[in-house]
């Protein structure tokens, strides 16, 4: 499959189960650990996110980035990914199916780290399948896409927002199939965390939001929500990523010791 960025060592991109995934195979990698990164609404390749691009290659963690268009990971069928597989059974499945194949790492061994609409991809799919996967870490998550609905009629970015439209046709039904509505107040993944800059105009309050309601439920979790700058671009990404890369690891790192039944 044709990779179409500049060739760097151990990443390539691979075709899994007849869709495009960026691979990051590190040759000595970190044994046992590995992650799957979710691309934003904007589409940019992990290896133009560099902040989170340098970190991983520093740390040897086996990446599959699987492509799925302006999807917003949802577990519906969308016209712009698949006829018959939806965004977060492709994730569930065949990517993950692929992570054990090739690099030999399974669940909980897995963690999931999103930017924008792949944050708030990251922590829907681990709040549906927290066993599957019990760390999910976003950056400048996406998670009122609701809210993008309504605007976006006002926005220069509304374009951005039409598979929303196409998929719910209604704000409100958008509404309940969003990451907070995911929330189990008893079945919960064991980490997460999620960053987003005060400056972040369209998505600061859906992580404000989502915070308080953790809070509220005593779900243990990490916010970064002090200001960083750059709002709801590369430049927050960046400054947020070794501390995104770091909570995975020591997240990872606690998976490994995790005695099932245990909490």
């Amino acid at each position: 499959m044709q990779d179409p960025l500049p060739p760097r060592p151990h990443w390539s991109v691979i075709d899994v189960a007849g869709h495009a995934c960026e691979v990051f195979a590190p040759p000595t990698p970190t044994p046992g650990k590995a992650v799957i990164y979710l691309h934003g609404v904007r589409e940019r390749w992990l290896r133009e996110c560099i902040g989170l691009r340098d970190r991983i290659e520093a740390d040897a963690l086996p990446v599959i980035a699987p492509r799925t268009g302006r999807s917003w990971w949802l577990d519906r069928l969308m016209p712009c990914f698949d006829p018959q597989v939806t965004p977060e059974q492709y994730v569930v499945g065949a990517v993950r199916d692929e992570m054990h194949r090739r690099f030999g790492v399974a669940s909980p061994g897995i963690a999931l780290i999103g930017t924008s609409m792949g944050g708030q991809g990251a922590l829907r799919i681990s709040y549906r399948h927290p066993a599957i996967f019990p760390i999910a870490a976003a950056i400048a998550p996406a998670i009122d896409f609701h809210l993008a609905m309504r605007q976006a009629g006002d926005r220069d970015d509304g374009e951005l927002y039409d598979t929303l439209w196409q998929t719910y046709g209604d704000v409100e039904r958008a509404r309940q199939d969003t990451a907070i509505l995911h929330v189990h107040p008893l079945n919960w993944p064991r980490h997460q965390c999620f960053a987003s800059d005060p400056s972040d105009i369209h998505w600061r309050d859906g992580a404000e939001r989502l915070h308080s309601k953790l809070v509220a439920l005593g779900i243990p979790h990490t916010a970064l929500l002090e200001a960083r700058g750059g709002g709801h671009s590369s430049v927050f990404y960046d400054a947020v990523a070794p501390e995104i890369v770091q909570f995975v690891l020591t997240a990872l790192e606690a998976e490994s010791r995790h005695v099932p039944g245990r909490g």
